[in-house]
């Protein structure tokens, strides 16, 4: 049963590969009136939407900014339910995701005791709070191959409640 498993995963990944076209690209143009003209754009690489904003960039993609939100904590607990299932704020205590109890300021990847994924580890990232909130919003397109399956948090100010009550638990 286990070998038939393992034929038909292999049979399954055979045909999505073949539906992709082999990887053949279109060939070069060859009018050469003009640069412009000849030139065909170049194609937008297939990891391109997995490509991460540099470690210090905090640009969200819905174009708000922590600036322009006050945060409280008290919302922010209750924000924080949707991360319960993952997370505490308690130090040294990690569930399927790392504590996050002194998050704010801290290096990604350096929780002890937590196996983070390549992907989080080698980020670069300081969770400062304009980062967090970037983070927050999307956290895979921040962090492509992060192993968190967290859809995010589309509305900006529960991303701002959520920053200050992680904020109160920094100094634990």
């Amino acid at each position: 049963m286990i070998r038939f498993g393992r034929n038909l995963g292999l049979v399954a990944a055979t045909a999505l590969l073949a539906s992709c076209g082999g990887g053949e690209t279109e060939p070069a143009a060859t009018d050469t009136t003009t640069t412009a003209e000849a030139t065909p754009e170049p194609a937008a690489p297939a990891s391109a939407a997995a490509e991460a904003p540099a470690a210090d960039n905090t640009e969200t993609t819905d174009g708000t900014q922590l600036a322009n939100f006050t945060g409280t904590a008290e919302a922010g607990e209750k924000v924080f339910i949707k991360c319960q299932t993952c997370h505490v704020v308690e130090p040294g205590v990690n569930r399927i995701g790392p504590s996050l109890a002194g998050i704010v300021g801290r290096e990604a990847g350096t929780v002890p005791e937590y196996q983070y994924s390549p992907a989080n580890a080698n980020s670069g990232i300081t969770w400062t709070r304009e980062k967090l909130f970037q983070y927050l919003e999307n956290p895979q397109r921040i962090v492509p191959g992060t192993k968190m399956a967290f859809a995010g948090l589309p509305n900006a100010q529960d991303r701002a409640d959520i920053i200050a009550f992680l904020e109160s638990h920094s100094s634990q």
